[in-house]
């Protein structure tokens, strides 16, 4: 089934994909169908958060008057996902009650480390890929009173090996993600080339501030949190140091960089590229400025021992060490200056996945000046 879209980085033509998260709810959606009607089908169409439709082939299908199972193929578009290709498959089988039960099977991991959006002990579905798997039965089992849905993913586990996934915990398989539902491509050269063209069309609309952020959560949380236009939004990934210079190049005069306290903790130690797989020091910082603030060993040690930021929060909370959040900010904020040596004011605002957690000094009065333009 052709779902085809196309995005310009820069100047190159990419085709998008679609996520594991999709592909679950589109199976679920698929079998709950066949479950229902007694009928095989070969297409299902979903809507994803990003509100785009998706009209997916349906693959290996089986069912019986109590259960009903099809999966989806995984298209990662032209991103190098190493899930491309991979078989997704979602099992419903009748309850005797009116709950819908999604739990993972074969090669979908379990969470085992606090930090992540999913509990310790549950299946790694995440938030949004389950809401999706809930839609897809109510949209479909309305006279069936409950269902158990079992997404599984056969390759996972070996497949999981070759991710993140066992440094952050989640062990067994694979994750089932995805916040808008689509894979939108990221090649390197062409993604920088997007991000020169979008600060260039943003100092054309208002001259002189602009806001960077790196990924979804940070622009999701910012518009929550400061009603800001989005014209001076521009969203920059992984390269914090390449848009700053970009920045400095431009003439801009003050920015704000908003995000994840996980990517944005990065710059108060000198570092301006933050992905993960290049700069996994967020802890090291974390304990350090603890550390020179009096935090005890034995905390200090946890902090250390945590995978994600969103855990060691919940210590730094219960420990009334707050205060790091807003030192930490103040010295990201004063080393991205000093990467372009001085000649921008700079603002950084620190999230986790749902909350504001602090912003350097001067974060206020820039944004007063942008609300006043």
């Amino acid at each position: 089934m052709q779902n085809s879209r196309y995005i310009y980085k820069g100047c190159k033509k990419l085709r998008t994909g679609y996520t594991t998260g999709s592909c679950a709810a589109a199976a679920t959606k698929a079998a709950c169908y066949m479950l229902k009607n007694q009928e095989k089908i070969d297409s299902v169409k979903i809507i994803t958060p990003k509100g785009w439709n998706l009209n997916l082939d349906v693959h290996k299908c089986k069912f019986d008057e109590d259960k009903a199972s099809c999966c989806i193929v995984k298209d990662s578009g032209d991103d190098p996902d190493i899930t491309n290709g991979v078989e997704i498959f979602a099992e419903v089988i009748k309850r005797d009650d009116n709950k819908i039960n999604i739990i993972g099977g074969k090669g979908v991991g379990i969470v085992t480390k606090e930090g992540l959006q999913v509990p310790i002990n549950h299946y790694a579905i995440n938030p949004t890929p389950l809401k999706m798997i809930t839609q897809s039965v109510e949209s479909i089992m309305e006279e069936i009173e409950g269902v158990d849905v079992i997404i599984s993913i056969p390759q996972g586990e070996e497949l999981a090996k070759k991710t993140f996934n066992p440094k952050l915990g989640i062990v067994g398989g694979l994750s089932v993600l995805g916040t808008t539902g689509i894979v939108e491509p990221m090649s390197e050269d062409a993604l920088k080339e997007t991000i020169f063209i979008e600060l260039k069309m943003a100092i054309k609309k208002n001259s002189k501030y602009v806001i960077l952020v790196p990924g979804n959560i940070g622009e999701k949380l910012l518009s929550e949190y400061y009603p800001i236009e989005d014209v001076y939004i521009v969203k920059i990934s992984n390269y914090l140091g390449f848009a700053l210079e970009k920045c400095a190049e431009l003439r801009f005069e003050k920015i704000i960089i908003a995000g994840h306290i996980g990517k944005l903790i990065k710059p108060a130690g000198g570092i301006y590229y933050t992905h993960s797989r290049v700069s996994s020091t967020r802890m090291e910082i974390l304990t350090a400025y603890l550390g020179m603030m009096g935090m005890d060993r034995e905390n200090l040690i946890s902090i250390m021992q945590c995978t994600t930021t969103d855990e060691a929060t919940k210590i730094i909370k219960r420990t009334g060490m707050e205060e790091v959040f807003t030192t930490l900010a103040n010295k990201a904020a004063d080393n991205c200056e000093g990467y372009i040596y001085g000649n921008i004011e700079i603002g950084v605002i620190y999230f986790n996945m749902t909350d504001l957690l602090a912003v350097s000094d001067k974060v206020e009065s820039i944004i007063g000046e942008i609300e006043h333009e």
